[in-house]
């Protein structure tokens, strides 16, 4: 087994985005729903700034965005937007603390990757910040800072918690295919060398020295390899989305020691179906793959598909608490 397996992590727990824009409601639903791998809520329903990109670029340093039209533009200095993005943060933090007190065991972090955040983020000439290569890594660099000093404050208020850095890499796919549009929309950017996607991931990753570190995409075709190269954990992803064409990617997965968080209950309203209902496509992908039974335990994490921000607050707590029966339907009978 490779490095990968000296952690251990909880059977199951959430994506990140939460309902509603009340944080008390939000930390005391996602502490109570998983006792042993809780994470920190993100509510974008307040608005932008709340949103996973104009929050991660709140935490960016020496580098600040504001909202355009168009979306989310690098500015010279921090304005309203970069303040809102972090007061919510800090009204965030000063929930889950609340709700944390004494707590001792896995605690999990969010914020967007550098390939998505440069996807996402404008120039001041209006060009996405990918279609400069210096700008990738100038952003690449404040990203690693800034999480290094998000990670460092989210310790200090919840000491005991062992953190896990999770990274939301939803573009990753379309980056390094050159499917990303220009600010026209009638082009698409260059497609980004493999080598340099994974440098800036494992810069990026590298912030969370001998902790575990997830990159979460719910995007079709998922690059596993990459990821593993750039020295990930364990990989988030929608588990509906996977085809047969993945399951070699996913078996060497697995047997090199990566965790997979399994996205197997629907992120938005709808009927749940029943708990070995929801894990079947597992066990029938571990059948298929030859891999032990035994195994599953450890290697699966049980998580929704994607975000529940487009849920109801009945429907993703419900959802929560699916993902931890699931995990335990797993655990009990493995066949």
């Amino acid at each position: 087994m490779s490095e990968n397996s000296q952690f251990t992590f909880g059977p199951a727990t959430g994506v990140g985005s939460m309902p509603g824009g009340d944080a008390r409601e939000a930390a005391k639903t996602v502490t109570g729903s998983f006792d042993d791998f809780p994470f920190l809520p993100e509510l974008p329903a307040r608005g932008p700034g709340a949103d996973m990109i104009g929050r991660t670029a709140g935490l960016l340093v020496e580098m600040y965005a504001r909202v355009e039209p168009s979306g989310w533009r690098i500015g010279d200095r921090p304005g309203r937007d970069t303040k809102r993005a972090r007061s919510w943060l800090g009204q965030d933090l000063d929930a889950l603390e609340e709700f944390t007190q004494g707590y001792e065991g896995q605690l999990k972090v969010q914020a967007v990757g550098p390939w998505t955040l440069a996807a996402a983020l404008e120039l001041k000439n209006g060009e996405s910040v990918l279609s400069d290569p210096g700008a990738c890594r100038d952003l690449a660099g404040s990203l690693a800072e800034g999480l290094r000093e998000h990670l460092a404050e989210v310790q200090r208020r919840v000491p005991g918690a062992q953190l896990v850095l999770q990274i939301d890499e939803p573009s990753l796919t379309a980056v390094l295919r050159g499917q990303v549009k220009t600010a026209s929309g009638y082009r698409t950017h260059r497609a980004v060398d493999r080598q340099v996607v994974e440098a800036a991931l494992r810069e990026v990753a590298g912030v969370h020295e001998g902790g575990p570190v997830v990159v979460h995409s719910c995007a079709p075709d998922v690059p596993f390899a990459l990821l593993r190269r750039a020295g990930m954990t364990a990989i988030s992803f929608d588990f509906s989305l996977l085809t047969e064409r993945d399951d070699d990617t996913i078996g060497e997965a697995v047997e090199g020691g990566t965790r997979l968080f399994a996205g197997v209950v629907p992120g938005t309203d709808g009927p749940l179906s029943d708990l070995a209902g929801s894990v079947m496509g597992v066990r029938t992908l571990w059948r298929r793959l030859g891999l032990s039974p035994a195994l599953l335990a450890e290697a699966v994490t049980v998580t929704p598909s994607c975000g529940l921000a487009g849920a109801s607050p009945d429907y993703a707590r419900k959802a929560l608490a699916h993902c931890v029966q699931a995990a335990r339907s797993l655990a009990d009978n493995p066949e």
